[in-house]
């Protein structure tokens, strides 16, 4: 199995319970997780060995954090430890026409304080495969971009293969800012993913005809961006997930990919999903689904097969990580998602 690592915020997550309004909630249900976190806890169930390198407090909050991913295999080892909190986010689970909210308290966190003389990256990426980061991490503040970039930079002197989910995040900073750090970033990407909100927000890239809060897919139109990307950016792959939301519980989940070598461009199957259990970390399931195919050496049409079924099967999941395992995922990309009792 391959060598993986990623790197980003993990975070206290505090979500209202049974879709209850923070104003309703006397309590809250308690987890962990973050952009690539929840990529890094995919590809460790999925047998890959899985690192994740952050900067947690040294207190019995970041401890806990850390001990989440140790419980479901992911490294830890070069995890740093220093400064004064663990990030917050808060989530008030949507339901019908009702979206979901999140509220951040990650000001001063850890991670957004780190120093790069924190993290020894030539050791960090010693025989490693593949690194993966998000468009969250250098949002959280300057410093953390500059880590981001660094990390990129021994990642590629290693002969690492780069994958980076855009991830635009308006309320961690603006388009234009985004615009301008992530198109430096993207020197040291060989796999894009996002979605059609980031592509054009982050790079600045907008598919034609398309609104998918209306339920109007224009695929044409992503695979004209796509191949401006390759163009611009020589990505070996762009890839994007394709939400339709009928509602905050009922949506319909796809995905497509262009490959620069082959010059194809592929649209997966779709999937009906309602009522959806939780959908914060779907994203980053289907990025870790697709980075997993890649690596187990599927074509990128099977790697897109692949991550959209595990990102199907994490809506129905309560909670950042998607725990499901391989045989699961293939099952349901197989064709088998009956949903009937395994006896």
């Amino acid at each position: 199995m391959a060598k993986v690592v990623t790197m980003g915020e993990i975070m206290l997550r505090l979500s209202t319970p049974n879709n209850e309004k923070i104003m309703q909630a006397d309590e809250f249900d308690v987890c962990y997780g973050g952009g690539e976190a929840n990529v890094a806890v995919s590809l460790a169930n999925y047998g890959h060995d899985a690192e994740f390198v952050t900067k947690v407090p040294k207190n019995p909050v970041g401890e806990a954090a850390v001990a989440a991913l140790r419980k479901l295999n992911v490294g830890t080892k070069n995890i740093a430890y220093g400064g004064e909190r663990l990030g917050i986010y808060f989530l008030e689970t949507g339901s019908a026409m009702r979206a979901s909210s999140v509220i951040y308290d990650r000001a001063h966190s850890a991670i957004s304080e780190a120093e790069i003389s924190d993290f020894d990256f030539d050791k960090i990426f010693e025989g490693v495969d593949w690194f993966h980061f998000t468009g969250i991490t250098p949002a959280v503040s300057d410093k953390a971009a500059e880590l981001t970039e660094a990390a990129l930079k021994a990642a590629k002197k290693a002969g690492v293969k780069v994958s980076c989910d855009l991830n635009f995040r308006k309320k961690l900073w603006s388009s234009e800012k985004a615009r301008k750090v992530m198109t430096n970033l993207m020197q040291y990407v060989d796999v894009c993913i996002g979605n059609e909100e980031d592509a054009d927000k982050v790079l600045g890239f907008k598919p034609d005809n398309t609104d998918v809060t209306g339920g109007k897919l224009n695929l044409s139109g992503y695979e004209s961006i796509f191949k401006q990307m390759v163009e611009k950016f020589n990505f070996e792959y762009v890839v994007s997930s394709l939400r339709v939301s009928h509602s905050a519980s009922d949506n319909g989940w796809s995905a497509c990919i262009y490959s620069r070598d082959n010059k194809e461009f592929y649209h997966s199957r779709e999937y009906r999903i309602c009522p959806i259990v939780d959908r914060v970390g779907g994203g980053d399931s289907f990025a870790g689904g697709v980075i997993c195919g890649l690596l187990d050496g599927k074509n990128f049409k099977d790697a897109l097969e692949f991550g959209v079924a595990a990102s199907a099967l994490k809506h129905t999941i309560p909670g950042d990580f998607n725990l499901v395992s391989r045989a699961d995922v293939d099952n349901l990309a197989g064709g088998d998602g009956s949903g009937r009792v395994q006896r």
